[in-house]
């Protein structure tokens, strides 16, 4: 098979790496939720040795993944994970998770069982980090925003981007607390929580 490759991953990847070099600096094993091509895992696997870069994804996705991981052959890379939130949880406990364009792509109720997933999934004081687009106070923060979700919800109607303050509710009642709400490039956001101790 061709290897995966997403352009918005290459655009986006240097963006989303400043922000994980402040948040990730005192971590070492991150949990990637929704791995895709695998093209972030390598570029933040690389830029960052300290930290041991787990992916994960349902199975399908996992050929692509495997590519990009046995061509960069990066020693803080292993095999990723099957992880469907429909299904059973990784066992281990990580001090970091990270996502990248997947709240927008599940069904709300898949959401919802991600978050209530993560107090197994993180281990006290861990950090979550999301990337993504997210509408604030009910409304769309650029045109363009507004544009991909009609076109997420005519492919897909469960589809379609999170209101900010309905995620924030979840990653409280999950005893997560934001710590930082950072604006990207192209009307996206990298917001990250801080499981309580």
């Amino acid at each position: 098979m061709h290897k995966p490759f997403s352009p918005a991953c290459a655009r986006n990847q240097d963006a989303i790496l400043a922000v994980l070099r402040t948040h990730f600096a005192e971590r070492s094993h991150v949990l990637e939720i929704g791995s895709g091509t695998g093209q972030h895992a390598v570029h933040f696997a690389a830029a960052l040795p300290q930290l041991v870069w787990q992916t994960s994804d349902r199975p399908d996705n996992l050929p692509g993944i495997r590519q990009w991981l046995a061509e960069a052959r990066l020693p803080n890379t292993s095999e990723p994970l099957v992880f469907d939130v429909n299904g059973p949880l990784p066992s281990a406990r990580y001090d970091a998770v990270f996502s990248a364009n997947t709240l927008h792509i599940m069904g709300w109720p898949e959401v919802i069982r991600l978050f209530a997933a993560l107090p197994q999934l993180m281990a006290p004081s861990a950090v979550l980090t999301v990337y993504g687009p997210f509408n604030y106070d009910g409304a769309f923060t650029s045109p363009s925003n507004a544009a991909f979700d009609a076109s997420l919800r005519a492919d897909q109607p469960q589809r379609g981007i999170r209101d900010f303050e309905a995620v924030d509710a979840l990653a409280q009642a999950a005893g997560l607390a934001l710590i930082d709400d950072h604006a990207m490039p192209a009307n996206n956001r990298c917001i990250t929580w801080q499981r309580r101790p």
